[in-house]
């Protein structure tokens, strides 16, 4: 039996793995990891499968040691990461022995960050996942966000060769590209002017469920109170303060609020590591551009795992 420890808490550190589909209609949104792709890419630098789970922190990750050889790598962004006080580089597998400490510090140009472990992180699966729910206390480790002292157990690992990209995983660039609605007749050409273009900027306020916005207050015509209905994720909802916010892995499953537009599911992972303050723009798409979009970011990651190679 291999066993993690933390020795050392990150800020919201929980077990994330593939979201819990199917049981939106009893409340429990998917949670899951809040970028997918760097999610995926680091299991597979560290040999796992998509159903393996790993952990997830925001901006600063926390001490770790385990009690047999294991794989281990850190993606999301990049942080500053050690092992026993030698950096290493973030975006490949590393090997971690017994007795050595894993030091995961502040994570750059990011939000999330991911830290897989070879044979991955051995919890029951609850309604077909093994992710965290913070908000519902359900899943994960004790269905709460880790603490020192806490001893996970690890599966078992087929191979212990350090492995790493061949290429760089970048994303699209420019503005957050929507599609409209499915409430935007609520909104007049004024709100819509208003949130195509001027900047916004996601605030501090932000966590699993959502992402407040900084920005101009947008003002639905048609009220800012609806019949309540399902949230997609992505979905900019806009209650009466004029917020605009953008709901995310752990959302509600409806709202009461209109919602002016959808991220598409291209961009998610860009809105949801985008540092705090930083200004962008939204871009309105047709739908066939979105899947297209969605294509397209899903044949970059497929390409960037199948590179993935030991040095």
């Amino acid at each position: 039996m291999v066993m993690l420890e933390v020795v050392k808490a990150g800020l919201m550190v929980t077990l994330q793995a593939r979201p819990r589909t199917g049981y939106l209609a009893a409340g429990v949104s998917p949670s899951g990891p809040m970028d997918e792709d760097a999610f995926e890419i680091a299991q597979t630098l560290v040999g796992n499968d998509t159903d393996a789970a790993a952990l997830e922190f925001a901006q600063f990750g926390g001490s770790y040691n385990v009690s047999e050889p294991t794989l281990v790598a850190v993606t999301g962004g990049a942080a500053q990461v050690s092992i026993d006080g030698r950096p290493v580089p973030c975006w490949e597998s590393h090997l971690l022995k017994p007795g050595q400490r894993l030091d995961v510090g502040a994570i750059r140009g990011a939000m999330w960050g991911y830290i897989a472990f070879s044979g991955g992180i051995d919890v029951p699966v609850l309604l077909g996942s093994r992710a965290t729910h913070v908000r519902n206390a359900m899943g994960g480790f004790k269905g709460r966000p880790l603490e020192v002292g806490d001893q996970l157990e690890l599966g078992p690992s087929a191979t212990l060769w350090p492995r790493r990209m061949t290429s760089i995983f970048r994303r699209a660039s420019g503005p957050i590209r929507v599609i409209a609605g499915p409430q935007d007749d609520y909104f007049d050409a004024r709100a819509w002017s208003l949130f195509l273009n001027e900047p916004f900027a996601v605030s501090i306020r932000r966590d699993r469920m959502a992402s407040l916005l900084f920005g101009p207050a947008l003002s639905a015509t048609r009220g800012h109170d609806i019949v309540s209905d399902g949230t997609p994720p992505g979905s900019i909802q806009v209650p009466g303060s004029g917020t605009a916010t953008v709901l995310t892995a752990e959302r509600q499953t409806t709202g009461g609020y209109p919602k002016i537009a959808t991220v598409i599911s291209a961009d998610l992972p860009r809105i949801a590591q985008m540092p705090g303050g930083q200004p962008f723009r939204f871009r309105l798409v047709e739908q066939d551009e979105a899947e297209a979009c969605l294509l397209e970011a899903r044949e970059t990651v497929k390409a960037i795992i199948t590179e993935i190679e030991s040095p």
